[in-house]
């Protein structure tokens, strides 16, 4: 799930329009971003299966990126700090709704993998990405909605505004493609590196709504 992370965190910028897209990818892509880093600490561990196509990463421990319990505990603690910043308890709300969402679209693809809490807890995945094109259609959809939305609320300030934020989506679509196309990497720890790449849409994210303005749905 890569396209339907990003669309959910487009989508949310209705629900919280004073905050920044590069905060809402922060936010739906948090146990993603994490998670490579503590790949890299040998904290928590996946192994390869080149073999299968479906699913050539065996998540064999993620608790404290990809388990229900500690999205949740993400949530609060990232919609606290923006409240403590911000004093806007509805954006804040909003990010903290952000970061759980992605457990639960992980649900959607994912086979049974994710922990509900750290520990010897049952693993839930609903298995999509046993059906690569109704994955395709799924993460589509999302991503179109979610674009939609923010396009209603988002103008551009100025041509930067404009042609900056096209050239995020095109890069958000490029990098899924090359995903599901590229060869696996070598190693857990490649794989920890090479994820480090998803910090450019963050960055992207604020540059892209510093030349853009809020307007009313």
């Amino acid at each position: 799930m890569v396209l339907g992370h990003y669309g959910f965190g487009l989508g949310a910028k209705k629900f919280a329009p004073r905050v920044s897209l590069g905060t809402l990818f922060l936010a739906v892509q948090w146990a993603d971003l994490l998670w490579p880093v503590l790949l890299l600490l040998n904290v928590e561990h996946v192994d390869l299966h080149p073999a299968d196509p479906k699913f050539p990463l065996d998540f064999t421990d993620y608790p404290i990126t990809h388990s229900l319990l500690m999205g949740i505990v993400w949530g609060v603690v990232f919609g606290l700090l923006y409240w403590f910043f911000k004093k806007d308890g509805r954006s804040a709300l909003v990010l903290g709704i952000c970061v759980v969402s992605h457990w639960v679209l992980d649900l959607v693809v994912h086979r049974p993998d994710l922990p509900l809490f750290p520990g010897d807890s049952p693993r839930w995945g609903l298995g999509l990405w046993n059906w690569p094109v109704l994955t395709g259609v799924v993460e589509g959809a999302l991503f179109i909605i979610g674009l939609v939305l923010y396009l209603r609320v988002s103008k551009p300030r100025n041509t930067k505004g404009k042609w900056s934020f096209w050239l995020l989506m095109g890069l958000l679509v490029a990098a899924h493609v090359a995903g599901v196309f590229s060869p696996l990497p070598a190693s857990a720890h490649a794989i920890g590196w090479a994820a480090q790449y998803q910090w450019i849409f963050v960055i992207m994210g604020y540059w892209v709504d510093r030349n853009r303005t809020t307007v009313q749905s």
